[in-house]
């Protein structure tokens, strides 16, 4: 999947759905890390705080999530 700059749909929006399929096809497996901030930003031509608010978004659905100091992992369970 891809992200649309121009679509109306917020980019950050986009990106936790791809997040979210990625998660849910098993290609990022329960306690798997998430890819980082900076692969996203490269992969997808975003900003930083764009790909943190995709993350609170899987947070808050419960699919990631984040230990201080290590990184955002795959949720288990």
């Amino acid at each position: 999947m891809t992200i649309s700059h121009d679509s109306a749909v917020p980019v950050y929006r986009q990106l936790a759905a791809v997040l979210r399929d990625r998660i849910a096809s098993g290609e990022l497996a329960p306690g798997a890390p998430m890819p980082s901030e900076s692969s996203l930003m490269g992969e997808y031509g975003i900003s930083r705080d764009t790909v943190r608010k995709a993350m609170d978004v899987l947070r808050e659905e419960g699919l990631a999530v984040t230990v201080q100091g290590k990184g955002s992992y795959v949720a288990v369970g």
